[in-house]
């Protein structure tokens, strides 16, 4: 079974993958095809996509069972010891959003951090 997930997509891309896939909400499809058509498949969302950004999830023979294809999107499939995970990007922590570095921040700031110094504080 295929899934593949738009956003921000043309009508008429939508339109052409509901002849293959059934759209099953906004923007998901899914269906059964062979390897030849879900290629050509990613081949015509590729062309079609513009701006937007489309993630397919289809099976393999591998230890998951499945494998990612991924446009235009700020999660990436990475290998991990043989296992494709997807990397989310932390946002937070990222610079161009004004954020301090991982190393900027303060020791003991944390709850946990206090708790544990006024344990180990001797009392006068």
């Amino acid at each position: 079974m295929v899934v593949l997930m738009l956003t921000a997509c043309p009508a008429g891309l939508r339109g052409h993958l509901t002849r293959w896939l059934m759209e099953i909400g906004p923007g998901v499809f899914v269906g059964r095809v062979s390897h030849r058509v879900r290629d050509l498949l990613w081949d015509r969302v590729l062309e079609l996509a513009k701006d937007g950004r489309a993630v397919m999830v289809y099976p393999a023979r591998n230890e998951q069972g499945l494998e990612y294809r991924v446009h235009r999107s700020s999660w990436k499939p990475i290998d991990v010891d043989g296992l494709t995970l997807m990397l989310r990007p932390d946002l937070d922590r990222a610079p161009e959003r004004g954020a301090a570095p991982v190393a900027d921040i303060r020791p003991g700031w944390s709850k946990a951090s206090r708790m544990r110094r006024a344990a180990t504080k001797k009392p006068k």
